[in-house]
């Protein structure tokens, strides 16, 4: 069967989380032998970067209402001859205006909770929570044109063992610690300071072991994180490693991942890697979680901004070996079944054949 060929569309400057899920994306489409084509913003943060081979074509998408802009993105598409065009965040859906009939489809993708202006125009929208395509149809987006369609989890890439032992010494983890691992950018909406605030309730040591939280990540918090540790006691615990492009030796290492974001967190990939990398999780109930983890199965899970519930999770499941093994063998399973590449990518070519009429 052939399938139809896109056009996959983000005019972004710099990375967030839509553009390391095109990232993402686009190597699972090209690994799969997709027909697909990308266009990119011209010295963005993605130009240069691998995109899994597929051809990338570089636009200028300098502003909304940019002619030059809106000329180029039209010619790339009647040149091109899509069957759909797949338009990720705000800038590229406003540029791609397509006919109603007699052209490419337009797709338009959502991660977040965004104004829909922009992309009310689009002749479907994929949301990658339940929650979120409900929440587009009660804005007035017709519903049999709103997809679901979830994240997948990346498949873990185990690093060398003397990597991670190198990357532990680097930050005076000692070796019988029990390592705390957090991943997000340092923005309110991931709730770090709950989690420095837990980690001052904890004990030095849970079942004789020194606990060590490693916060990888970095943003417009992070002085005031680092403030909140010193003033609570707590530098000599933490280790900062920063923001990172593959946060793999981090995964590896983690003997627990802890993800404390807040209610507006939309979906929270954090709760896939985890699954994926085989670690027992404890997060937040915020409404992503609420949507795809299992108290007690394949998480732990705990009320969001409560600083006493997120310690007691921790102590709870750093506790009982058993509590910890059963959260990694659910998360693994459901990470087969639900949320691997081939899985979602399955979703989303049916979608395309669906709305190009194959």
């Amino acid at each position: 069967m052939t399938e139809p060929t896109t056009l996959q569309m983000v005019a972004s400057k710099a990375l967030g989380g839509a553009e390391r899920w095109f990232i993402r994306f686009s190597d699972a489409l090209a690994e799969r032998g997709v027909p697909a084509q990308l266009s990119i913003r011209q010295g963005s943060a993605l130009d240069g970067l691998d995109l899994g081979g597929l051809p990338v074509h570089r636009l200028p998408y300098r502003t909304t209402w940019d002619p030059w802009s809106r000329r180029a993105v039209g010619r790339l598409i009647q040149r091109l001859k899509p069957d759909i065009v797949q338009t990720y965040m705000g800038r590229a859906t406003r540029l791609a205006r397509l006919p109603s009939a007699g052209g490419p489809v337009h797709l338009a993708r959502l991660g977040g909770y965004y104004a829909l202006g922009p992309y009310r125009h689009a002749h479907g929208w994929i949301g990658n929570t339940q929650g979120l395509c409900d929440w587009m149809v009660r804005q007035g987006l017709p519903a049999e044109r709103v997809h679901h369609i979830y994240n997948f989890a990346d498949p873990a890439r185990p690093v060398a063992p003397e990597l991670v032992a190198e990357r532990r010494a680097m930050h005076g983890l000692p070796d019988d610690a029990w390592v705390l691992v957090t991943l997000g950018r340092f923005v309110p909406v991931k709730g770090q300071r709950y989690l420095i605030d837990a980690l001052e309730r904890l004990p030095e040591t849970i079942a004789g072991r020194p606990l060590r939280l490693v916060m990888v990540g970095d943003g417009p918090l992070g002085p005031e994180l680092r403030h909140q540790a010193e003033q609570g006691g707590q530098s000599h615990r933490i280790v900062w490693a920063g923001w990172q492009r593959d946060p793999a030796p981090y995964l590896q290492m983690a003997d627990l991942v802890v993800f404390p974001s807040l209610e507006d967190e939309t979906l929270g990939n954090v709760i896939l890697e985890a699954w994926a990398w085989g670690k027992p999780l404890v997060t937040a109930s915020f409404r992503g979680a609420r949507e795809l983890a299992r108290h007690g199965e394949d998480a732990w899970c705990v009320p969001c901004a409560e600083a006493a519930a997120l310690a007691e999770g921790i102590r709870q499941t750093l506790s009982d070996p058993v509590l910890m093994a059963a959260l990694v063998a659910r998360g693994l399973e459901r990470v087969e079944h639900e949320f691997s590449r081939r899985a979602i990518l399955d979703r989303y070519l049916e979608l395309y054949r669906q709305v190009a009429g194959g």
